[in-house]
């Protein structure tokens, strides 16, 4: 289990509870964070790791110091469900799947979270394509033959995902990974889902990546 945070205080220990299951490991890797994220992470008795600030630098740093045979990429304002180890588990029993992600669910309320979601689901169906915020998990030989973490400056988890689709299944595990909103409302739900939408058709594109984080970040 590999957790990138950067000023995740208020959100960290969060994550890292909802990952304690028998045998597996927690990384959580602190990019330079200026809050109590280090402190935090290290007081819930988890391995941290420092590393240049950057999401794909963050989880390539984590795999490399991990040690399970399943890797899973957890973002840090996102909380795993109940009995979540059993379910991949489960899933990785079929020697085709290579590995896969959960469904996806904002803890906040409101209707146009809930057609967000909608939209996650329906782009997992059509596309294939999970979002790093679903918990993609991978099993470690696979990742390997793929290169490890695409490091690119924004949508490595696209990148992963594509990857991983060349060598085999993807299981869409039932379960819900339960998320944060902060993104959606504080640039409000419209503006991040086109957005998001650009992004992606950029990417499909092979738009420059560093001109789509430019651009995405601003």
């Amino acid at each position: 289990m590999v957790i990138p945070a950067l000023n995740e205080a208020n959100w960290i220990v969060g994550a890292i509870e909802s990952a304690r299951a028998p045998g597996v490991e927690v990384v959580v890797v602190d990019g330079g964070s200026r809050d109590a994220t280090r402190e935090l992470a290290v007081a819930a008795g988890v391995r941290v790791v420092s590393s240049p600030a950057g999401r794909a630098e963050q989880l390539a740093a984590g795999v490399r110091v991990s040690c399970g045979d399943t890797i899973l990429l957890l973002h840090a304002d996102t909380r795993l469900p109940s009995g979540f180890d059993q379910a991949v588990a489960s899933a990785l029993e079929d020697v085709r799947t290579i590995g896969g992600a959960f469904r996806m669910r904002f803890e906040e309320a409101g209707w146009a979270l809930r057609v967000v979601e909608w939209g996650a689901r329906l782009r997992v169906a059509v596309f294939g394509l999970p979002y790093g915020d679903q918990a993609l998990f991978v099993r470690r030989r696979i990742l390997e033959a793929i290169g490890g973490v695409p490091r690119v400056p924004i949508m490595e988890d696209l990148d992963l995902v594509k990857a991983m689709r060349g060598t085999g299944r993807l299981a869409m595990l039932d379960l819900s990974v339960s998320t944060s909103a902060r993104r959606y409302r504080a640039r409000g739900v419209a503006r991040t889902l086109f957005r998001n939408a650009v992004a992606t058709v950029a990417w499909l594109f092979g738009v420059d990546r560093q001109r789509v984080a430019g651009w995405y970040r601003r």
